[in-house]
């Protein structure tokens, strides 16, 4: 079986599994980190968004084979020591809006958000309504206004 290697949260990872699993299966069943959900399976749904270098992606739509050993993939829980804290700023903006219901999808909600927020930051402006349409996770419980409330506050402090 063939051994693939990447940085997760901050941590050299080796696995042995075959090429064509995707990275949701590697980080969920594998390496046992549960912050990324399986949704759909399909990119659609964003529950499992995460981050390779600094940008969003789907786990689920990536096969373990195109991850580079150099690559930093990281999921929710890695996400605090990006900022050296307990919290990111955007976990902290998500408790003091109450956005979480049944709170299946929002570590993907956020490391979404934070992706936008950077990305912004990045080409030198703040979040437009444009980004905030372009954030397409979806949330069965519909919590999408207080969603857009806390990423505008945690962006304001990022």
């Amino acid at each position: 079986m063939p051994t693939h290697s990447f940085i997760l949260n901050g941590t050299k990872v080796s696995v042995d599994v075959e090429d064509d699993v995707r990275l949701l299966w590697v980080l969920r069943d594998v390496l046992g980190v549960t912050g990324p959900k399986y949704g759909c399976g399909l990119n659609v749904c964003k529950a499992c968004t995460s981050h390779v270098n600094g940008k969003a992606f789907n786990p689920c739509s990536v096969q373990v084979k195109d991850i580079k050993a150099t690559d930093e993939i990281t999921t929710i829980e890695g996400l605090p020591a990006t900022v050296g804290k307990d919290l990111h700023p955007m976990q902290e903006a998500w408790l003091e809006q109450d956005v979480a219901q049944c709170g299946y999808c929002q570590p993907g909600q956020i490391m979404n958000a934070v992706a936008r927020v950077n990305q912004a930051k990045a080409e030198g402006r703040t979040l437009t309504d444009a980004d905030f349409d372009e954030i397409r996770n979806i949330c069965r419980c519909g919590t999408y206004h207080r969603i857009r409330l806390a990423i505008a506050a945690g962006a304001a402090n990022m």
